[in-house]
């Protein structure tokens, strides 16, 4: 299989189960423990905690382990819906991942009120919109993604924290999809929480972290026995943290070895040869601000749901939207608010690549998309598709 979905989960690295087995096998000890087996588990999380701290510019005691990127989005917003009631408006756009589009939902049950601030047709936030949407003492929070994980498009985030702080209001921003493939600098940047999750940087399922500034406070989501400094609480998931640890390691080494340009090679090629066979493929989202790991186009009249199926018995793993909406193929909310019609969010497929495949990969890949698609057309009887290659 030619494995092209990183945006849902990436392979873990061996590298990273190396530095994880150590906690399933010897070091098992509940790191909690007073006696001397629990110190080595103790220095791990230390170790992973100063990782995951200097691949975001952060201190450690700023980090935050959970269970991945849902779990630090809805903690970020419970907390800010609790801390400042007085403050009610919560700013988000429509292209955010459904765990904060659903959190936004219980900010409005709990009383609060959501506005939604609209993005250009490529994707980019509105940052007029935004600074409209501004009212100084009442908006407690802007949430928005660093990088879109259906399109790859990246926020300006630079500037939406500029406007949300110039108005008092605090910055999440949902990270997992920037983390690992765009440098993040939380200290230059100046946002207060910032989520991510591990197996999206070649870490296992199961483990994330939030990134919680020293200058804001904070009320844990999970209670119980004070874990994480009392900031959430729950026996620590020691193998995980050590690895998510050791893959933020792996990718600050990344950033300097050339492997970024090479995956931009590789998605680039892959987009040049479908679009030189099919010319009226069309990308989505802005192409100067996205994801060099991120490819998702449509191929007018060539429906998704049969390219799927094509792709799959050709041994090449996509998508067709958001991976945590694959049991149902439905219109994409994010494609919408793009202004993308419905009939082309049909036809739409999603690459996501990562630093294990190879320009070979995306090469048999972009010959597998040009049959699939032809035969798709050609069963509908439509034979004018204009292939060139």
């Amino acid at each position: 299989m030619i494995y092209l979905d990183a945006n849902a989960t990436t392979p873990v690295d061996p590298l990273v189960i190396d530095a994880m087995l150590p906690f399933l096998c010897e070091h098992y000890a509940n790191p909690a423990s007073s006696y001397a087996d629990g110190r080595p588990v103790r220095q791990a999380m230390d170790l992973a905690r100063e990782q995951v701290a200097d691949l975001l510019h952060a201190q450690p005691e700023e980090i935050i382990f959970t269970s991945g990127g849902t779990e630090s989005i809805n903690a970020v917003l419970a907390s800010v819906r609790a801390l400042w009631p007085e403050s009610r408006e919560l700013v988000i756009t429509g292209t955010e991942h459904a765990a904060a589009l659903e959190s936004a939902k219980r900010w409005q049950r709990q009383g609060g009120k959501v506005v939604r601030v609209p993005v250009h047709a490529n994707g980019r936030v509105d940052l007029d919109a935004l600074r409209e949407a501004m009212r100084p003492g009442i908006t407690a929070l802007v949430s928005i993604m660093w990088a879109n994980n259906e399109t790859g498009v990246l926020a300006p985030m630079r500037e939406i924290v500029e406007i949300a702080h110039a108005a008092g209001a605090l910055v999440h921003s949902d990270a997992v999809q920037a983390v690992g493939k765009v440098p993040v600098d939380v200290k230059s940047m100046h946002v207060d929480f910032l989520s991510l999750s591990g197996h999206k940087i070649h870490a296992p399922k199961g483990i994330g972290a939030l990134y919680v500034s020293k200058r804001v406070r904070f009320e844990p989501f999970i209670l119980g026995g004070g874990q994480e400094h009392e900031r959430r609480s729950g026996t620590e998931n020691v193998p995980g943290i050590a690895a998510l640890g050791a893959a933020a390691d792996l990718v600050r080494q990344h950033f300097e070895d050339g492997t970024k340009s090479r995956i931009h090679a590789m998605r680039d090629r892959f987009e040049h040869l479908v679009h030189a066979a099919i010319p009226n493929m069309r990308i989505h989202g802005c192409l100067t601000h996205r994801l060099h790991t991120t490819s998702s186009f449509c191929l007018p009249e060539v429906d998704a749901a049969g390219m799927l199926i094509l792709l799959d018995k050709a041994g090449i793993a996509c998508s067709a939207g958001s991976a945590c909406h694959a049991n149902a193929l439905h219109s994409s909310h994010v494609l919408e608010a793009m202004g993308v019609s419905a009939r082309d969010a049909a036809c739409t497929l999603r690459f996501s690549f990562h630093r294990f495949n190879t320009k070979s990969e995306a090469e048999t890949a972009a010959s597998a998309v040009i049959k699939a698609a032809q035969k798709v057309r050609a069963e509908r009887g439509d034979e004018s598709m204009v292939v060139t290659a």
